[in-house]
């Protein structure tokens, strides 16, 4: 367990978050002695980069409606270097700039998470079922916490992305929310917050203005209905979260001023897993001064 109380965040690639000011704002609760635990992805700087290399992107639309990216060889390669090359030391430099030793990492050093790759996965085509391989994508199987939680005792910001290690010992793609729900259960996280492009889970993905406050996900199964493409795989990786014994998710905006902060203070949508006590829910916790 890591103390003080431990927040992951994750910070989603849309172009339009606000990396900068999510990493100002976690260095100011940092400096009020919070222990915060940064994921990130890089969906706009993998766009960019297949554009410039010529590298074509796929999206994968399974039964369900989720949405995952296809990851060819090529792909990955992007992949790569787009959030270990670039985002990835941008977001180091931006918290050391606030006075925060931060360390950069992928789920690859020392084995932190470990992933089965999908030998095949299940898409829709044209209105048809079908089976798509040679996708190097995972499910993260394990997860070894020792090395980001002896940075965090030692006072460092940990800044973590995919890829995974597969259990052949190469680097597979896993999605990064579900990467960042992986890291709070097995690190004893009080709390995940997923930022991203939204002010939340929107009742009508259409009408920003129809945030809902709360989202309850079944314990199996789809996610909410109202739920598609990318914010359908932050509430899949929500309830996993929920469902290793992180207290309080939110799903919230990063765009704002102050994001970390105001997710904390209650901002966004709070996720709860059907069934749950009510006794879990910190749905109200205000942040510490």
């Amino acid at each position: 367990m890591i103390t003080p109380p431990l927040t992951v965040v994750k910070c989603g690639g849309n172009p339009a978050v606000d990396a900068a000011g999510i990493c100002a704002d976690i260095a100011r609760l940092v400096h009020q002695g919070h222990s915060i635990l940064l994921v990130h992805g890089g969906s706009g700087e993998i766009a960019r980069l297949s554009g410039r290399l010529d590298v074509p992107q796929r999206t994968l639309v399974a039964p369900d409606g989720v949405y995952t990216r296809y990851t060819d060889p090529d792909t990955l390669d992007v992949v790569l270097l787009a959030l270990a090359g670039s985002v990835k030391p941008r977001l180091v430099a931006e918290l050391s700039r606030h006075g925060v030793p931060a360390v950069g990492l992928t789920g690859m050093d020392g084995g932190m998470l470990r992933a089965r790759r999908k030998a095949a996965v299940r898409a829709v085509v044209d209105g048809r079922t079908v089976l798509v391989r040679d996708n190097h994508s995972g499910r993260i199987a394990t997860v070894r916490p020792e090395l980001p939680a002896d940075l965090l005792r030692a006072g460092y910001v940990p800044v973590v992305s995919p890829p995974a290690i597969d259990e052949h010992d190469r680097p597979v793609n896993v999605d990064a929310d579900r990467a960042a729900a992986a890291l709070a259960a097995a690190l004893g996280a009080d709390r995940l917050l997923l930022l991203t492009g939204a002010p939340g889970v929107l009742a009508d993905p259409g009408d920003p203005t129809s945030l809902r406050d709360r989202v309850e996900v079944a314990p199996a199964g789809a996610p909410d209905p109202s739920a598609t493409g990318g914010m359908a795989l932050k509430l899949i990786a929500a309830r996993e979260a929920l469902a290793g014994g992180v207290t309080t998710v939110r799903v919230a905006d990063g765009r704002t001023p102050d994001p970390v902060s105001r997710a904390l203070a209650g901002a966004g949508t709070t996720v709860h897993l059907a069934g749950a006590g009510a006794a879990r829910d910190r749905s109200h916790e205000e942040v510490p001064a």
